[in-house]
Parts: C-alpha cells; structure tokens; sequence
C-alpha cells in the first residue's frame, strides 16, 4: 500500500461570527498558507476535496461558491461531500492509494452563525420518527449524558472537569473560540451546562496530503496515515446504547491504533459526555496511560460545524510534524450522539 501522509495544515481564527466575510473570504487565506508551507502552487494539487452542508448556508450547491477562493479553471479534479471534511480527507486517501493522484488539497468550512445551529442539525435525524419531534442536538446530547450517569460513568463533576481542562489547554491555541477556564454556568438541557457544551462558530480549516518521497520532498517530518477507517451506528436512537460507540471501537480497530502505544488523542467531542463515551471506546483509560487527549482544545475551544473534525487531524498532525507527537489518534464524528465516527492513526518517521 502507498505511504500517504498529511504535509501541511492551517485553520482560521474561529469566531462567533464572521458576517462580514463571505465562505470564499474565509477559505482564501488558509489555502494560501497550506500552499506556502509546502511551497506548492494550485497548479501543483492533483485532487481537491471539500466538505461542508448546504443546510448551514441555507441555499442549494454553495460548495461551489468556495472553489472561488480554489481557482477551477483550467478545470481541475474535484469533488465534495456533504459531510465533516475528515470525510473529504478519507476520500483523498483513497484517490492517492489507488495511485489516480500523487498530492491531494483537502478544506472544510462552516458558518453557523447566520441560523440556529441546534435547528439545523434536526435535519439530520430520522425523518419519520424522529425529526418531526425538533429535537436539537444539545436536547440530545443531554439524552446521551442522562444515560452515562444512570449507569454510573460519569458525574457533572467530571464533565466540569472535562471542560476545564480543554480550555484551560485551549490557552496556547491561538486559533482557538474559548480561551482558558470557563464557568459551568447554568443547565442549558440537564444535566449538560453551558460549560459543557461547543461554542457556535465560523471557521475553516484545510490540509495537503501527499504519497511516499513526493510527502518527505515537501515537508521535514511528514504526519504518515498508518491506518484510517470510519463505521455508523444505527439511525435510530432507540436501539442504541448511548453509553457506549462500538463503531468507534471498530473503526479504531481497523485502523490499527491497539496494536501500539500512543501519545496524543484529539478526539472529536463537542460535548464533554461524549469524550467520557469515546475515551472508553478507545481504551484511553486504562490504568497507566500517559495519552494526551485534545492538547488543542478540542471541539470545546472551537467547533465550526462541518470542519471540526478535519481540525482534529490536522492537530494531530502538526503535533507530529513539530515533532510533539510520534503516534497520534485523530477522531471525527458526524451526527447526533457519536452516530458517525472516523478514526485515523499517524506517526512520525520511523
């Protein structure tokens, strides 16, 4: 199999909201600076790959409007997904190991600031029992963390503490939305508090991904994908066990990250329940473990809905690629309750 590696990586400052910048003023910076780092131009990229949702723009095929800020002309090749860009980068992954592309170009955007984001993501549930009923996706999240304290593994105690450490680490993430040690203020849904709970935000983020020596060429210590694989769970929420996420434990599994130690776990958890749900999954608590887990932030420092999860692999990486990191676990998710989860293990040069 090709040697496939993540060579450079740049997010946006996110924000609160960025009404005074289109999603091509946003993407065009940070594509400037991935291109710098590599010394690469647009020419250069032999695939481009984007991910994010229509619903958050309210209008039809706006993914088009950002390959503005791309440049597709001359035509270039070029796809999208309706999803979190981990998924974008999942399918440039392919397209290099089956040799069609030799440097993929892969960004996310999201602005949830227009509309109601927790309205927005109803859209994603089941259409026929679920979704008429509106419930949001912080409405859901508390279902999830009612479930892990009735069955005794976790308190609100340990949820504030999740959260004090992710912003507390949030502190030397100058791209970071929330800096430092947030109060756990009041109940938004019990028994999740507004500590608990992502920020609502724009931002992007966008990575380059490369094979074998063309990778070792365009970066010192390449951020090598030893292993990626991604599972679902059932869409409906009554014949799952909210406590647990077996397709994260599978997706883990096929991606190789119980074979060795690791050192750093970005996890994609925009609510302080659902890192207690994927800690577990991933057997990060097992006695003696020295994991970092989200030494960015986190989801709860910023969580630009659709490039979060892509921002927790590009942290992985750049902690690899600075040389803070040999073996690192990158996790995204998509959907309500950890419904989607992608799972990516990268290491350093041997």
């Amino acid at each position: 199999m090709r040697e496939v590696a993540i060579v450079a990586f740049g997010q946006s400052d996110h924000v609160r909201d960025s009404a005074e910048t289109s999603e091509v003023e946003m993407l065009m910076p940070v594509l400037h600076d991935v291109l710098a780092q590599t010394g690469l131009k647009a020419r250069d990229i032999d695939f481009t790959c984007s991910g994010s949702s229509d619903y958050l723009a309210g209008r039809a095929f706006s993914f088009t409007m950002a390959l503005d800020g791309v440049g597709a002309w001359p035509p270039i090749s070029e796809s999208h997904v309706e999803m979190d860009g981990a998924w974008a980068l999942y399918e440039a992954w392919v397209k290099i190991l089956t040799g069609e592309a030799e440097t993929a170009l892969v960004y996310a955007y999201g602005k949830s600031s227009p509309g109601d984001v927790r309205e927005v993501l109803t859209r994603q549930l089941d259409p026929y029992y679920v979704a008429p009923l509106w419930p949001d996706s912080v409405a859901l999240a508390a279902l999830q963390a009612r479930a892990l304290i009735d069955a005794g593994l976790t308190d609100e105690r340990e949820l504030a503490g999740i959260a004090a450490r992710s912003r507390t680490a949030a502190e030397a993430n100058p791209h970071a939305q929330l800096r430092g040690p947030v109060p756990a203020g009041e109940h938004l849904v019990a028994p999740l508090r507004t500590g608990d709970c992502p920020p609502v935000g724009d931002g992007v983020a966008a990575v380059i991904l490369a094979a074998g020596d063309t990778a070792r060429r365009l970066t010192d210590r390449p951020a090598w994908i030893r292993g990626l694989d991604h599972r679902i769970e059932a869409h409906s929420l009554g014949v799952r066990d909210l406590t647990d996420s077996p397709s994260t434990r599978l997706a883990a599994q096929r991606a190789g990250a119980f074979e060795r130690p690791l050192d750093t776990a970005e996890l994609h958890a925009p609510f302080t329940s659902q890192e207690v749900v994927l800690r577990r999954a991933l057997k990060l608590d097992a006695p003696g473990s020295t994991v970092r887990i989200n030494p960015s932030g986190g989801a709860l420092a910023a969580n630009p809905v659709m490039a979060a999860g892509l921002i927790r692999l590009g942290e992985a990486a750049a902690r690899i690629q600075r040389g803070a990191s040999d073996r690192a676990l990158a996790h995204a998710t998509s959907g309500p309750c950890l419904q989607q989860n992608l799972v990516a293990v990268l290491e350093g040069e041997s």
